[in-house]
């Protein structure tokens, strides 16, 4: 069989994860390569931390050198051309000083960064002096951030307690950190789901029907990795957003079944 011709061959946009490993594959770097597959581009990656985790608990962590995360960001940017990037788990000042300044060296864009602070099983997955570094240094790098209802509270310092706080939320979130915002709403009780995007000027609501599902580890980790996929794949910001929220809830719907566990269906 003769190889086909490099005009006949089909090029996808590679896309870098800069996360932690989630030995139980539900989150982290594990659930942000199979999105990536599931959306039509070629995943690469930078751990940052390696776990000891299932859905229930997470038993340990431990952290890479920010040296070798600042290796692997440049040996990947190196060897491909990678149209966009998504931040999740850096849980230290170090480590995210050393990813925007990787990122800063790299002209890289289209940036979704997934402020990742506390696992779905309460584990807490960022040092309390990394987060000045993260909204200092790698928020006016992002395209986009995506923080949860009690992730935005962190960052506000209040709390956020129906829908139009949060739209207040988004707004001075935005204002705040010179970028984009998509809040999600899943925290808050109903029957619906409301993820606001705030682009610094308008609010926009993407709404779907709440999934009545058994578990949800994993499910920022895949919206963020689906924004960024998306936006590689040229992607309005708006239009990636309720794709990506799209394909969680699809994921919540239909869950794989192992064992006693409910993981996403992506």
């Amino acid at each position: 069989m003769t190889e086909p011709h490099d005009s006949a061959r089909r090029s996808i946009p590679a896309v870098l994860t800069i996360a932690g490993s989630d030995s139980g594959g539900g989150a982290g770097i594990q659930a942000d390569l199979k999105t990536f597959r599931a959306l039509g581009v070629f995943g690469v990656s930078a751990i940052t931390c390696i776990t000891a985790q299932n859905p229930d608990t997470v038993a340990g962590v431990e952290p890479v050198s920010p040296l070798m995360v600042a290796l692997q960001i440049g040996a990947v940017c190196d060897g491909f051309p990678v149209a966009a990037v998504k931040t999740g788990m850096l849980y230290s000042r170090e480590i995210v000083e050393a990813v925007a300044a990787e990122l800063t060296a790299r002209g890289l864009k289209r940036i979704v960064v997934d402020p990742v602070m506390v696992s779905t099983s309460g584990a807490k997955l960022l040092c309390d002096d990394a987060v000045a570094a993260l909204t200092g240094a790698l928020f006016p790098l992002a395209t986009a951030i995506t923080p949860n209802l009690p992730e935005a509270e962190a960052l506000l310092g209040r709390r956020i307690a129906d829908p139009h706080a949060m739209r207040e939320a988004a707004r001075e979130l935005a204002r705040r950190f010179g970028t984009a915002v998509v809040l999600k709403g899943g925290h808050l009780d109903g029957d619906r789901i409301v993820d606001m995007l705030c682009d610094g000027e308008s609010v926009l609501e993407c709404e779907v029907a709440r999934v009545a599902a058994a578990e949800t580890h994993g499910t920022g980790c895949t919206f963020s990795a689906a924004l960024a996929a998306l936006l590689a794949r040229g992607q309005p910001l708006a239009e990636a957003v309720r794709q990506a929220q799209t394909l969680v809830v699809k994921g919540l719907a239909q869950p794989f079944f192992v064992g006693t566990h409910r993981p996403l269906g992506v």
